[in-house]
């Protein structure tokens, strides 16, 4: 009889930044019913927008914006987030996404201010979002948990 080794351990399905990074706070990977709500919020006019970056066709990065508060008087400031692929930076692609919104953003008159969560230390991300006009108002320590530890989110705001 021939003895067999067999293989239980399977491979991990998470996406990048969710199996190793802090950079997205998501801890498991949603299905597309689930993340559907999210894509809801996003529309080819307004302020909630959402680009997305293909290769070859497959999704190698996105920018978007949302809401920052759902109070009213918030209605005037955004929130905005970029993810690019691991294998992908340093290609230029953050900026063209980030000039690509910022273009569409300022079509619209009702916005006043843009803020940016950035989990530290994410140097990239710190300097992307100081070439595009960025300041940092503060932190928030310890505001979220995951890969075993606790990790600070650094706040920037842009005025439009």
């Amino acid at each position: 009889m021939e003895n067999k080794a067999t293989n239980t351990h399977q491979p991990e399905r998470r996406p990048y930044f969710i199996r190793t990074s802090p950079a997205t706070f998501d801890l498991e990977e949603k299905t597309l019913e689930q993340r559907q709500p999210w894509f809801d919020q996003f529309d080819t006019s307004g302020p909630y927008r959402l680009i997305v970056q293909e290769i070859d066709n497959a999704v190698v990065g996105f920018s978007c914006s949302s809401r920052l508060k759902e109070k009213a008087a918030y209605s005037s400031s955004i929130e905005v987030s970029i993810y690019v692929a691991e294998d992908k930076k340093g290609q230029g692609i953050a900026t063209h996404l980030y000039q690509s919104l910022f273009k569409v953003l300022a079509t619209e008159s009702n916005l006043h201010r843009v803020y940016a969560g950035i989990t530290i230390p994410n140097a990239g991300s710190i300097a992307l979002h100081q070439k595009f006009g960025f300041e940092s108002i503060g932190i928030y320590h310890e505001v979220g948990y995951k890969l075993g530890q606790y990790w600070d989110v650094e706040w920037f705001q842009k005025k439009l």
